[in-house]
C-alpha cells in the first residue's frame, strides 16, 4: 500500500475517513478522504484545442433491449489523435456509458461512475435502480460544469435495461445529458451525441425498428454510424485496412450488458461497407 495513505496516522493501517460512517456514495467518500483524486481541471491556460475529443456515439432500442455503438476516431482540432479508441464502457451488469467530448476527463468520469455503482451496491446490498443511476451520472456531470464552460465539456450517452420494468420486451432505455447535467429520457428509441450525431440520428430515423431483433439492431447502428462518418471528418468509419472497426455493447434481460465480439462487429461492419459499395448514394 502506498505509505502516503498512512502518513499523519502511525501505528494505523488506514486513516480515519475509511472507518467513519457516511453515505453509499463513492464521489463523496473519495472527496473527503483523497480530494487529489478527483477528475480535476487544470488552473493552466485553455487547452482544448490541444485536448483529444470522442466523437459519435449512438444508442437504440430493440425488441428486449437496448444497445451503445460508437465509432474510434478521437481528434484534436484538425489531427486524427487516435484512430481505436474506445468508447463505450459496461458500468455494472445492466447499464452502458458512450463518452463523447473531451476525451481525458470523460474517462476518469465514466471510470469513477462505474465504480460509484459498484460501492453503492456493496454498501446497500442491492444495485441503484436505472433512474438512481441516470441520476447518479447526472450529478458527476454537474460537478464538471467549471470545465464545461472552459471549453473542456463531456457528453455521456447512457443506455441501461430495467429490470424493474413490467413489460421485459420494453425495459430498454436511454438516458441523454447536457453538459450542466440535465438529464432527458429519449422515448423515440434511438439517440446520438457527438460530432457525426446529426447524420446518425437521420440514419436512424429511417432505419430504427422498435420491434428489431438484436442482429437487425446492430446492423442498423453501424449502418448510421457509416453515414456519419460519411459526412463528418471526425467520425471514423470502418478501417478495413486496418481491421478498426465499431465497438458495440448490448444489454438484455437474459445476458445483462454484454461487448460483442471483434469478430461478429467486423463481420457486420464488412457487410455494412459491401453494401455500400454495391449503392454508393447510399
Amino acid at each position: 500500500m502506498d505509505s502516503s495513505s498512512t502518513r499523519g496516522h502511525p501505528g494505523q493501517a488506514l486513516p480515519p475517513a475509511y472507518f467513519t460512517p457516511g453515505s453509499a456514495s463513492f464521489t463523496e467518500f473519495l472527496r473527503d478522504a483523497a480530494p487529489e483524486l478527483m477528475p480535476q481541471l487544470s488552473d493552466n491556460a485553455d487547452v482544448s484545442a490541444e485536448a483529444p475529443h470522442g466523437t459519435t456515439i449512438v444508442a437504440l432500442t430493440f425488441r428486449g433491449g437496448v444497445l451503445l455503438a460508437g465509432d474510434r476516431r478521437s481528434t484534436m482540432g484538425n489531427l486524427i489523435a487516435q484512430r481505436d479508441m474506445d468508447k463505450l464502457y459496461v458500468t455494472d451488469d445492466y447499464s452502458a456509458v458512450g463518452i463523447a467530448g473531451t476525451a481525458g476527463i470523460a474517462l476518469e468520469m465514466v471510470r469513477l461512475y462505474a465504480v460509484e455503482l459498484e460501492h453503492y451496491e456493496k454498501i446497500e446490498g442491492v444495485s441503484l435502480s436505472l433512474d438512481g443511476k441516470a441520476n447518479k451520472l447526472a450529478t458527476m456531470l454537474r460537478g464538471n460544469l467549471e470545465g464545461a464552460m472552459a471549453g473542456l465539456a463531456v457528453m455521456p450517452l447512457f443506455a441501461g435495461y430495467d429490470t424493474a420494468s413490467e413489460d421485459p420486451e420494453r425495459a430498454g432505455r436511454i438516458v441523454t445529458y447536457d453538459i450542466t447535467g440535465g438529464r432527458y429520457d429519449e422515448s423515440a428509441g434511438y439517440h446520438a451525441v457527438g460530432s457525426g450525431s446529426v447524420f446518425a440520428k437521420s440514419a436512424l430515423k429511417k432505419r430504427h425498428d422498435p420491434e428489431a431483433d438484436i442482429d437487425s439492431a446492430v446492423r442498423n447502428a453501424l449502418e448510421s454510424l457509416y453515414d456519419a462518418a460519411d459526412d463528418d471528418s471526425a467520425t471514423g468509419g470502418p478501417d478495413v485496412a486496418r481491421r478498426i472497426y465499431p465497438t458495440v455493447v448490448t444489454i438484455t434481460g437474459a445476458e445483462g450488458a454484454v461487448r460483442l465480439s471483434e469478430e461478429r462487429t467486423a463481420a457486420v461492419a464488412e457487410e455494412v461497407v459491401a453494401g455500400r459499395k454495391q449503392n454508393p448514394g447510399g
